[in-house]
């Protein structure tokens, strides 16, 4: 589209009464002119605008409206002229037969993806989504998606509105409005605190026809700035993955320049989106475009597209002498998109900085900003430049984009995919995770000295004691390493490593426990005791008569003996070790529960009968001594 000067763009958008009254210059669409003729019919049957509460209010600076005429429509206070609602408006039966009527028509911002602070997740408002993109319509339509993201407070959703204005106007040569005239669209204000959250979309979706005859679909859709002080990294991944899925033009909104940690968050997030497709064979994403808001530069990079790219050039490019991490950031940022352009945009002046009172009127602006906001919207947007989105090289639909916004929330709801972390979480916890593993190293290699595989059998209570020593030995190798995070992070990973050393002392129990011959003889003695003992039992109960309980001990007795020879056959070639573990277990609850109770009493009762005879031996022989002396 050509590019007009500003006293071009001032002879084509004059702001009188007959100019703005010409059809091609008309701002907005036939739904806003039923609406606001409605209104005008209203005024002039209550004879208050402002006493009707069923008349469209005026749009704050920078809030849901479309794009209003600075003359004829909005004053610059914000009130409406009445005498020119009936002529510059042309007339239409289909008028809105109720308040919900004129609101849901009326083209204004919607939030599809829902931010909640409380447990730092989001959610997507599937019935705002199908209802603007499953119009009868548009549904079929491909779609085009133009989404602009980056960090908060850096003028994103400004620049949105410029977007709307050309998209409603771009067949005028002065789409960019007029100069006393308000900004309007998406929801935007100075200051420092953030203003969009989550993900919204333009309620009316623009159907345009490109060059080849074809007719698109294009969906303009603002997204929550990262790296505010309310948003995790989790939340500032997950929004930007979202909207780089989902567009097929992503503008990378960058202040000033763009650093080593652009490219880097840039990575992570394109990243944390890659994961969420299943099947990559190709470029996962369409086009990035790098947007360098207030570059200062120009006398090294000229304002506009062709000093753009000879700087992202620069800034992309691959050298020999770099440091990997340098080289596989910009190799991954290459291979994940199909387009890469980047766009060098000036100041736009002092007083849209400034000034608390500015609402994007454009004699607030620099003419140099205003000129190459008018290169830079064509750009994106023109017919013969739109990019048409695709997912693995099918063009997508309006219906197809409903369905994929779907699973692919659902997908970021979910706990499949890790979850992101800043610099220094990251490295905290790998540090913290090195000193883990140096102190479990330390205490394996002492318990490997004292019961290891070539170790003799050591008794439980000396292996305790070297397990509580090496303990110690490990807990102090982690507490004198330098770990990062902090005192309470890094007790989170000393509790772990307490947790890990009486695992892996567990395990050397086990298996100190098998050198013990009696240990791995207990299972076939026990099953001999109970076959021995059935036997006895069954012999005594048949020889008196009862069958029944001499059969059951029978068969006790023969699945002793059937579990014995399985036993026997898994130690022996190793197979069916689960059977073999089970008869294991088996044993040994009849070891604990029966048999050792038993030989704990009898030992029990023979030492008392021992101790017993004893000391009546003793007492015994006292008295036949006695009896002698008294004798002698």
């Amino acid at each position: 589209m050509p590019t007009h000067t500003a006293p071009d763009c001032l002879r084509h958008c004059t702001v009188g009464k007959e100019e703005w009254e010409s059809p091609g210059h008309s701002f907005g669409l036939g739904s806003l002119k039923q609406m606001r003729r409605e209104a005008g019919k209203r005024r002039s049957t209550n004879g208050d605008v402002s006493s009707s509460s069923q008349d469209p209010q005026p749009s704050k600076v920078g809030h849901g409206s479309v794009p209003q005429p600075s003359s004829g429509a909005q004053s610059a206070s914000g009130k409406l002229y009445e005498e020119e609602e009936d002529d510059a408006l042309p007339d239409s039966d289909a008028l809105p037969d109720s308040d919900d009527e004129v609101e849901l028509d009326k083209p204004r911002p919607i939030q599809i993806v829902l931010a909640h602070e409380d447990d730092h997740n989001f959610e997507l408002d599937e019935s705002a989504l199908e209802k603007i993109l499953l119009q009868e319509h548009i549904k079929d339509l491909n779609i085009v998606v133009v989404s602009v993201a980056g960090a908060f407070r850096k003028g994103k959703s400004f620049l949105l509105d410029f977007m709307l204005r050309y998209m409603y106007n771009r067949t005028s040569p002065c789409w960019i409005g007029g100069n006393t005239e308000p900004l309007t669209g998406f929801t935007w204000r100075g200051g420092c605190e953030r203003e969009t959250t989550g993900i919204q979309i333009w309620s009316e979706v623009f159907v345009i026809e490109k060059p080849n005859g074809t007719k698109v679909a294009v969906l303009l859709m603002d997204t929550q700035g990262a790296f505010d002080s309310q948003s995790t990294i989790k939340d500032c991944a997950t929004v930007f993955a979202l909207s780089t899925m989902t567009s097929s033009v992503q503008v990378y909104n960058l202040s000033q320049n763009i650093q080593e940690d652009d490219l880097q968050h840039l990575q992570l997030f394109t990243e944390y989106g890659r994961l969420a497709m299943e099947e990559i064979y190709q470029k996962p994403f369409q086009t990035l475009m790098f947007l360098i808001r207030d570059w200062s530069y120009p006398y090294e990079h000229a304002y506009g597209l062709e000093g753009g790219k000879k700087f992202l050039e620069k800034r992309l490019q691959v050298k020999q002498n770099q440091h990997e991490e340098l080289q596989n950031v910009r190799k991954h940022i290459h291979s994940c998109f199909s387009n890469l352009g980047c766009f060098l945009l000036p100041h736009p002046g002092l007083k849209v900085a400034t000034n608390p009172n500015f609402d994007g009127r454009l004699n607030d602006i620099d003419e140099e900003f205003k000129n190459e906001l008018r290169n830079l919207i064509p750009l994106l947007l023109a017919p013969e430049n739109l990019v048409e989105k695709e997912i693995s090289g099918s063009k997508v639909t309006c219906r197809d984009l409903v369905e994929y916004f779907k699973a692919y929330i659902k997908i970021y709801q979910g706990e499949e995919l890790p979850h992101p972390k800043s610099m220094l979480q990251a490295t905290a916890e790998a540090n913290n995770l090195a000193a883990v593993a140096g102190a479990k190293d330390l205490y394996s290699k002492g318990m490997e000295q004292v019961c290891g595989g070539d170790k003799p059998y050591i008794a439980p209570s000396d292996l305790e004691q070297k397990h509580q020593d090496f303990r110690e030995s490990a807990i102090r190798q982690f507490r004198s390493v330098k770990k990062m995070g902090g005192e309470e992070f890094c007790r989170r990973y000393q509790e772990q490593l307490e947790v890990e050393i009486e695992e892996i002392y567990a395990n050397f129990v086990k298996h100190n426990d098998g050198k013990n011959i009696f240990y791995a003889a207990r299972t076939p003695a026990t099953l001999f005791a109970v076959m021995f003992a059935m036997y006895i039992i069954s012999g005594l109960t048949g020889f008196l008569g009862m069958n029944s309980i001499a059969a059951l001990c029978n068969l006790v007795l023969g699945m002793a003996l059937i579990s014995f020879c399985t036993w026997a056959y898994v130690k022996y070639s190793g197979e069916f070790r689960e059977v073999g573990t089970a008869i294991d277990q088996i044993a040994e609850a009849i070891w604990e529960q029966v048999l050792k109770p038993m030989s704990d009493n009898l030992m029990e009762d023979h030492m008392r009968q021992s101790v017993k005879n004893s000391i009546k031996a003793g007492l015994t022989e006292q008295v036949a001594h006695h009896a002698r002396l008294k004798t002698d």
